[in-house]
């Protein structure tokens, strides 16, 4: 009777430890769901995540979702476990923020309110702040005499603005653009992919276009950016985000992800996002970055 007491014991500790084993999300038999919104610079930064969690020895699934809110709401839900995210895009977009803050106050507000109201956590951001600016030809700028966007405002009815659907509708995009700059109203406002803006501009079919500070195409083409005199573009730095309970769960991953904290610059993210825009894939470009940091062999 007593081995047979005995046995059942070993047997139930034994289940236990398989259940606990089979619980351990941490274990490197998981696949991490990496998600993405749709254009360049955010196509190399979800690469870039796996590959660095892959050289870890994790298993990873990148999947290209479009713009803020759905992406954001998939890791609300579940159906991804980390994605980048920009500060100023959390600020504006899910919190409907338009009242301007600084670099720091500005990630302290979306961390602490992430975590509050939805249970997502923001790690080290990666170090570049990819905000938006407006850009115009030079002959637009020689034309007009354009030096700021209040210069804009006195001319904005006679030309055409153009930007993806997000920049057109979102509050620190163009709505809530023209609620510090209030005379801002354009004879045409064109929506259209992001990666099509740039050539748009270019060949004269807009003359103002919403660009992403770390593109690569505005040094190339010779576009002049406006300045923000108003100061009204918050800060945008990139930042790996994910739950708190996986984050809690997944102490190891979080760890790997905080290695890449503050390691990239604005200039050396446009030099990234043109090779990719000239055809290079992004997954071999974020594999160059990380090598170029020594990051990885």
């Amino acid at each position: 009777m007593t081995k047979k007491i005995i046995s059942i014991l070993m047997i139930f500790v034994l289940s236990l430890s398989l259940i606990a084993c089979g619980d351990n999300k941490d274990s490197k038999s998981q696949t991490i769901k990496i998600a993405h919104k749709n254009y360049t610079e955010q196509r190399i930064t979800g690469q870039l995540l796996a590959i660095y969690l892959e050289s870890k020895g994790y298993k990873t699934e990148v999947k290209e979702l479009a713009g803020t809110m759905l992406c954001y709401n998939a890791l609300k839900n579940g159906n991804v476990d980390i994605y980048p995210e920009f500060t100023g895009s959390a600020y504006t977009a899910v919190f409907k923020q338009i009242k301007m803050l600084g670099q720091q106050e500005t990630y302290d507000y979306v961390k602490t309110n992430c975590e509050k109201e939805h249970g997502i956590t923001w790690l080290t951001p990666l170090g570049w702040n990819n905000t938006y600016v407006l850009s115009v030809r030079k002959d637009t700028v020689d034309k007009y005499n354009l030096k700021t966007i209040s210069d804009l405002e006195k001319v904005s009815k006679e030309l055409i603005v153009g930007g993806n659907v997000e920049f057109l509708d979102r509050t620190d995009g163009l709505k809530g653009l023209k609620t510090v700059y209030t005379n801002l109203g354009f004879k045409k406002e064109v929506a259209m992919d992001q990666g099509l803006t740039y050539s748009a501009l270019k060949n004269g079919q807009i003359d103002v276009n919403s660009s992403f500070s770390t593109d690569g195409r505005i040094a190339k083409f010779g576009f002049i950016n406006l300045e923000d005199d108003k100061e009204f573009f918050p800060p945008y730095f990139v930042t790996p985000i994910l739950r708190l309970d996986y984050a809690k769960e997944n102490p190891e991953i979080v760890k790997a992800l905080k290695e890449l904290g503050n390691k990239w610059s604005n200039d050396e993210l446009q030099k990234y996002n043109l090779m990719v825009d000239e055809g290079e894939n992004p997954k071999a470009v974020a594999t160059k970055m990380l090598k170029e940091k020594n990051l990885i062999k």
